[in-house]
């Protein structure tokens, strides 16, 4: 991912201040210009990386700085302001009513990632509890009804549309109709697109929106074009109401920042990011951290909403479990089950400070997601009575024949089984300690609540069982530390189920 190249470069600049012995002129104009080759780089728009850097230099004086002022931090911090403005155009983004008909209109060009983004979004609210629906209002390409059918029929979602029906305008009309009769909250349209802008494209576009009266249309931007996504949005913007972006394909090799920059320009906010094809691959745009995750800062507010969207709380018996020490090997079950629900592994890491989002590779998550899916099979071959056991491993160990028997359902060796069951003890001691720390499920600054030597060991609990390449890129048993202060100081209620869900 080109983006995450991007951060790596600007990073080592920011860097380099700090290596250097003396802050001075010479040291900040060495600094900018690698950041400058950075963005130019990712392709972004040339007016807006010279007023970055004139920004920086102007807020860097100096002659007027004061005696004991930390030059490096104030220079970061001005880089890191001047990158947030790059990326945000200052307007607000619409949000649907809870409980009223939200209409969301989609237009962009063909091949584009429109439809898939259609799919995406109604996905994203119907996960959070809203009544969500699609309609296929595209009857210029040939199969994109069949595609956003498909699309819905696997997520679940209502859909509508015609194959007999030829005006776009008809069919967004009648299925608006429709799904405000029956009470959905977001109906979702999707348009038709063409291989480039053409009058018969934003006429269609204007037709639909005057029949629909959409409180949003929202742009799908292609990463990929670079430079050309300037011209291409001011065209749409210039025609209909665009309201919001999506930008699509920032996974693979687009350089990206000419779609950022282009969006900063045309004062309409990303609103989300397509981070790949599967239907979850949909990353919500918040500028502040999506800077912080591209220089590696990590996004503990994301991560923090991923792990209230399990609703672990809710969980009163896994938390008074976890209050005793207990724990089963069902439990373990159930947080990888949590495990898949947050969303692809890389996207995960890169919510986590000192982490950047290629940190695990599309093999390495690949790898990483099949090892868990063949756990959880193993754990399927379980009867009750050994999933609900507190004895858990012991069990195992007291009739081996159990060990034989798990492994031929499962279709693995026994040495896979005994793997797994060396996890869950490992996981299990650690929640016995977990559990005799009382005050770590109390709110609060984590210090104060626990003494420093009931720290240490679960610190040293946890690094046992985590990567030593994933240790040592958090910053040893220091960063571990750290991360675990700021979840807890994050999660309130759902600090220690999420931390469950993150090491399991």
């Amino acid at each position: 991912m080109v983006l995450a190249d991007l951060g790596r470069k600007i990073t080592t600049a920011l860097k380099s201040l700090g290596n250097a012995t003396v802050i001075n002129e010479d040291v900040l104009d060495d600094m900018l210009k690698q950041v400058v080759m950075a963005l130019i780089e990712a392709d972004v728009n040339i007016r807006l990386v010279k007023k970055l850097r004139e920004n920086v230099r102007a807020v860097i004086n100096f002659d007027d700085m004061a005696a004991g002022l930390n030059k490096r931090k104030m220079i970061q911090s001005a880089v890191f302001k001047e990158l947030v403005k790059l990326v945000d155009p200052g307007v607000k983004p619409w949000t649907p009513t809870k409980g009223k008909n939200n209409v969301i209109m989609f237009v962009g060009l063909q091949g584009s990632g429109k439809t898939t983004s259609c799919t995406k979004l109604a996905y994203y609210y119907m996960k959070k509890g809203w009544k969500t629906c699609l309609i296929c209002a595209d009857t210029f390409r040939a199969g994109a009804f069949d595609q956003l059918k498909q699309n819905a029929t696997k997520a679940r979602i209502p859909f509508y549309g015609s194959y007999t029906e030829t005006d776009p305008v008809v069919i967004a009309q009648e299925g608006v109709e429709r799904f405000k009769k029956e009470n959905y909250e977001i109906i979702i349209v999707d348009t038709s697109g063409r291989h480039k802008q053409e009058d018969s494209l934003f006429e269609e576009m204007l037709q639909v929106s005057t029949a629909t009266s959409p409180d949003q249309i929202i742009f799908v931007m292609d990463a990929s074009i670079g430079q050309a996504c300037e011209a291409q949005a001011k065209a749409f913007k210039d025609t209909v109401d665009v309201g919001a972006v999506i930008i699509t394909k920032l996974d693979g090799h687009a350089k990206g920042g000419g779609a950022l920059s282009a969006v900063a320009a045309t004062h309409s906010p990303v609103i989300f990011i397509g981070t790949g094809e599967h239907i979850d691959d949909l990353e919500q745009f918040k500028t502040q951290p999506f800077i912080q995750k591209l220089l590696g800062m990590g996004d503990l507010e994301s991560l923090m909403e991923k792990v209230t969207e399990l609703k672990l709380e809710d969980n009163e018996e896994l938390v008074k479990k976890l209050k005793q020490g207990q724990f089963t090997l069902r439990d373990m079950y159930e947080q990888f089950q949590n495990i898949m629900k947050m969303g692809p592994f890389s996207q995960i890491m890169g919510m986590i400070p000192g982490f950047s989002s290629d940190f695990m590779t599309k093999g390495n998550e690949q790898e990483s997601m099949k090892r868990l899916r063949r756990l959880m099979t193993i754990m399927d071959s379980m009867n009750d009575g050994e999933l609900d056991s507190l004895e858990g491993a012991k069990l195992f160990t007291k009739q081996p024949t159990r060990v034989d028997r798990v492994a031929r359902g499962a279709g693995v060796s026994p040495r896979d089984v005994h793997e797994l069951l060396n996890q869950y003890t490992k996981f299990a001691q650690m929640v016995k300690k977990m559990g005799g720390m009382k005050n770590l499920f109390k709110g609060g600054n984590m210090d104060k609540n626990i003494n420093p030597k009931q720290m240490s060991q679960l610190n040293q609990q946890m690094a046992k069982m985590m990567d030593p390449r994933v240790l040592q890129q958090m910053g040893g048993m220091q960063g571990l530390q750290n991360m675990m202060k700021q979840f807890q100081a994050g999660g309130g209620k759902g600090g220690p189920g999420g931390m469950g869900g993150m090491f399991g």
